[in-house]
């Protein structure tokens, strides 16, 4: 058994689920355009899919989508094929400058979310963005695998421990005993529930903890202007924050972004951030619609989109209750219990025109398989009322069968 990982175990575990989800029908769904927002496979079946992290609905903003396409015809390329530090699009400047306005911190963009992630964290641990000190590099337990796939890297530089997720009291014990701390969490978590920023930020006062935090499922959704839950809840990110966040989910485009608070870091992430230094960088139409997406989230339009979707969820919470109701979130899971009543639950709401992710171990505890459904702002309450009569009916039946 790996010291950080256990691909051989997780794939013994978790491959037969997968398989089964395959059989069904739950995998590899393949779609086209259509004029609702629904989508319609090659049969001709339509559903709505309530797994998409378009929280906002704006991976179809039509401003999202003529930034993108302008970006193109003034670049005439879709990328340079080359290091970003070496050459790159005047465009990345702009694009990276209005999300810096945005966010009020330094912005690098990045390819996706996990080079954010690639890129930091190895640096973390080396010392030099902690005053030379190696930090002891605390996961919590329940952080993103874009992040964990990196304990292994990160521990052969320093030391890795894991916490139990949301543990305070371990992560003050941490830093009481070591010089340098690193604290490795998400912000809003991919299972639902959330950090406690306020708790963070007392032991990073206390302590001069670094706080790295992927944001991802956050950003757009709540926070002045979308900044996200961690963002707004912080004066200048100073030299002790880094905030990850993907731009493919409530963003309304693709990539990612990493931000802090000092030009050192940039220094840093620029010269000696590994695959930040490779040729595959931001494609063209992606900082486009970055820019755009930036832009557009200094208006008014996404404080009213944030509200339509804290409605949609109240909605949906009043309809089928689950552990995180009411937290202000998108995310929800319905636990229904064995991994494969939960793949015939997931199946037949797809079709009753509904896709949902059937999600078991090791993604969550074994006997606590679920539907994991996000809500969105351009979601109709007639659809939301629909599938939770579907949900409600196919457990049922499973139950009825089992």
């Amino acid at each position: 058994m790996g010291k950080y990982h256990n691909i051989s175990k997780m794939i013994t575990a978790s491959e037969s689920s997968w398989r089964e989800g395959a059989e069904r029908g739950l995998m590899h769904i393949r779609t086209g355009k259509t004029d609702t927002s629904k989508l319609q496979t090659a049969d001709g079946h339509q559903f709505v899919n309530m797994v998409s992290c378009s929280y906002l609905g704006l991976n179809r903003h039509p401003k999202i989508l003529e930034g993108a396409k302008q970006a193109i015809e003034r670049e005439g390329v879709l990328n340079h094929a080359v290091s970003r530090v070496r050459i790159a699009p005047a465009l990345l400047g702009e694009a990276e400058e209005a999300l810096a306005t945005l966010f009020e911190s330094k912005a690098y963009l990045t390819p996706s979310c996990f080079y954010a992630s690639a890129t930091a964290l190895p640096l973390l641990s080396s010392g030099h963005l902690t005053g030379g000190v190696k930090p002891v590099m605390v996961f919590d337990k329940n952080c993103h695998f874009s992040m964990n796939i990196m304990k292994a890297v990160c521990g052969d530089e320093t030391e890795v421990v894991t916490i139990p997720h949301n543990d305070m009291n371990a992560l003050e014990d941490a830093c009481k005993t070591h010089p340098a701390v690193v604290y490795v969490c998400d912000g809003a978590y991919s299972t639902g529930g959330a950090a406690p920023v306020r708790d963070l930020l007392q032991l990073q006062d206390r302590y001069g903890l670094f706080l790295y935090v992927d944001d991802s499922h956050s950003v757009s959704v709540c926070g002045r202007r979308g900044q996200g839950m961690f963002r707004p809840q912080i004066g200048d990110l100073g030299e002790r924050t880094m905030i990850a966040a993907s731009l493919a989910k409530s963003f309304g485009t693709v990539g990612g972004v990493l931000l802090f608070g000092t030009q050192r870091q940039r220094e840093l992430i620029d010269y000696s951030a590994g695959p930040l230094g490779w040729s595959q960088q931001v494609n063209v139409p992606a900082m486009g619609a970055a820019k755009a997406t930036a832009e557009l989230h200094m208006t008014e339009e996404v404080a009213a989109l944030q509200e339509k979707m804290r409605s949609n969820m109240a909605y949906l919470d009043s309809l089928i209750p689950t552990p995180y109701a009411n937290d202000g979130l998108p995310i929800r899971v319905i636990e229904i219990g064995e991994s494969e009543h939960a793949l015939e639950v997931s199946q037949r709401v797809y079709r009753r025109g509904f896709y949902t992710s059937a999600v078991f171990f090791p993604i969550v505890a074994r006997g606590r398989a679920g539907l994991r459904i996000m809500g969105r702002a351009d979601m109709e309450k007639a659809d939301l009322l629909a599938f939770c009569d579907a949900v409600k009916e196919s457990v049922a039946e499973v139950k009825a069968a089992a």
